[in-house]
């Protein structure tokens, strides 16, 4: 197969990967497995690609896979505002790499887990 199982049924990897991707986009990095974080790398970089073509199809594209999850954002002079996290992809994070070609986010590797020894990571965007 073309894609990682997770040790999990299908709806159970959508929901997976969609929890993972929306809190990549508003906490910008996030620890997690090495297996989890190969596979939301794509997953994400199609969501950023959605936000840089910016249109209303790309819109409700990534809407029908986003949470509706509020992100607090912080400005230059230091006010919060809260926006949900499909704003802040299309008004934050996707004009950020409006000159970039692909390759948005960064994996660095941790160690191994205390329990059980899996590699954990750190997943970021660049």
């Amino acid at each position: 197969m073309g894609y990682r199982k997770l040790g999990r049924t299908s709806s159970q990897r959508k929901a997976l990967l969609r929890d993972l991707a929306t809190d990549l986009i508003v906490n910008e990095r996030i620890e997690t497995t090495e297996a989890r974080a190969k596979e939301l790398r794509s997953v994400v970089e199609k969501m950023i690609t959605l936000g840089k073509r910016g249109d209303l199809h790309a819109r409700r594209q990534a809407a029908a896979f986003i949470r509706r999850e509020v992100a607090t954002t912080t400005d230059e002079n230091g006010n919060e505002t809260s926006t949900f996290a499909l704003q802040k992809l299309f008004n934050d994070v996707a004009p950020r790499y409006a000159d970039r070609q692909g390759g948005y986010t960064r994996i660095l590797k941790k160690g191994p887990r205390r329990g059980d020894g899996a590699p954990v990571v750190v997943i970021e965007l660049v």
